[in-house]
């Protein structure tokens, strides 16, 4: 079994156990990434529904407070500071405005589909890939390569479900099985593939792509960060890590931004910091306490506003670090 189809497995029990699935859904979901229905059954059999007790343990660190300014950049902790800068107010481009639609681009087997923003006017920019969720390409990471733009980068989200006809023309139930069971390395290969398509464009500064992910997303992007050595920055949202012995290979700087109470992605946080150091590679975490997995998600309901306006403020600083200073 796969790293990402465990990762996923063990999520939807995590969310049945938590109540944030049925057993229907759970089902559902499970069954699409065995592929099998009665394999799924024994699976929930064995787990219970159990609602989160309230941890009345110490954080880590000092909640944030909201009133305080952010830092320029984040600095060399792993306890959140405080910011009150919005999630996307930043400036894109000379109008202040940007351009958005659904793009084409070639792929190494296919033509693949994604959603661009980008400022408008003109001028080139550095680029941003933006993967999404195991939900696939929804509003909600339009939404973020929409903030991506604001910021003053071009902002691409691939549709990782392009074969299929794209994330819309799926049943949203189908989604994570399908992207379970896709080879990592074509993922992987579909981001170069969008980066290469960008490069050709004349509003891209060609040398110079960074990216985000959320959860599956997460865990996509420290794949890119191995397979593409032009990736200058990477923020992984809370996604399942690499191998260590695959560390060396990166090159991008990395923020990993996670939840405190996400202990199934936190718990590998050590591990991985140990290695990003052996490897003399650029790297910061922030764990922010009180926290769920999909903090940042604005359309669910594991969403933390203070969290997230901190982290989104933290990563286009990130950005704005590695990808415009020569």
């Amino acid at each position: 079994m796969t790293d990402f189809k465990r990762y996923l497995l063990d999520e939807f029990v995590e969310d049945y156990q938590e109540g944030h699935l049925s057993r229907r859904e759970a089902l559902k979901l499970i069954a699409g990434v065995t592929g099998s229905l009665a394999l799924a059954n024994t699976i929930l059999a064995a787990c219970a529904p159990t609602p989160r007790a309230t941890s009345t343990a110490a954080p880590t660190s000092a909640r944030p407070a909201a009133d305080a300014p952010a830092p320029s950049q984040p600095p060399p902790t792993s306890t959140p500071q405080p910011t009150d800068t919005p999630v996307a107010t930043a400036t894109a481009g000379v109008s202040g405005e940007i351009e958005a639609s659904d793009v084409e681009f070639p792929g190494a087997d296919a033509t693949l589909t994604g959603y661009l923003a980008r400022p408008a006017g003109d001028g080139s920019y550095p680029a941003v890939l933006v993967c999404h969720e195991n939900r696939g390409l929804t509003d909600h990471i339009k939404d973020v390569t929409r903030r991506v733009a604001m910021a003053g980068y071009v902002g691409l989200a691939v549709d990782l479900l392009s074969r299929q006809g794209g994330t819309a023309a799926i049943d949203p139930s189908q989604v994570p099985g399908i992207l379970s069971n896709t080879p990592q390395e074509q993922l992987v290969q579909d981001f170069v593939a969008g980066w290469r398509w960008l490069q050709s464009q004349p509003y891209v500064n060609a040398d110079r792509v960074g990216m985000v992910g959320f959860c599956f997303g997460g865990g996509m992007t420290w794949r890119v960060a191995i397979s593409l050595p032009e990736l200058r920055a990477a923020v992984p949202f809370y996604g399942p890590h690499p191998s260590v012995d695959e560390v060396p290979s990166i090159q991008a700087a990395v923020l990993a931004i996670y939840a405190e109470r996400d202990q199934r992605i936190t718990q590998g946080a050590p591990a991985i910091e140990t290695a990003m150091q052996a490897n003399n590679k650029v790297y910061e975490k922030v764990i922010y306490p009180n926290t769920d997995h999909a903090f940042h998600n604005d359309t669910g309901t594991r969403y933390n506003s203070e969290a997230a306006r901190d982290a989104w403020a933290r990563t286009l600083a990130w950005f704005e670090q590695y990808l415009r200073t020569p």
